[in-house]
């Protein structure tokens, strides 16, 4: 099983930045891609970034506007999500996700969240 727990989160004002880090335990298998989701009060999840680990191809979901970096280190199975020029409006759950062995194409593995809070 793999256990997935993120770091990072907090309160900052708009305009400021946070990087959060996601580790993972209880599996030595290569994960196929690892991302990042957040969950708004009130609102659906939505996909924020993620990693595909077999061609090292970034995905960002269209709000991202070139302010968040996903990264990571596919050894290591870690993958960091750097949020620059935050609003009010990123204020969410964030949550790191893994498509783990042995089915790839889905995110079937996640972890607890952190919460993110940007005032204005």
């Amino acid at each position: 099983q793999v256990l997935l727990a993120e770091s990072g989160g907090g309160l900052v004002q708009a305009g400021g930045s946070l990087r959060l880090s996601c580790a993972t335990s209880g599996t030595t298998s290569r994960l196929y891609a690892m991302g990042w989701f957040r969950q708004a009060p009130g609102k659906e999840r939505e996909f924020v970034a993620g990693i595909n680990w077999n061609n090292a191809r970034t995905y960002y979901g269209d709000f991202m506007k070139g302010r968040f970096t996903i990264s990571g280190d596919n050894a290591e199975n870690t993958v960091y999500l750097q949020m620059n020029s935050l609003k009010p409006e990123d204020t969410a759950v964030y949550y790191c996700a893994a498509d783990a062995p042995p089915v790839a194409g889905k995110y079937d593995s996640w972890g607890r969240g952190t919460q993110v809070t940007v005032s204005s």
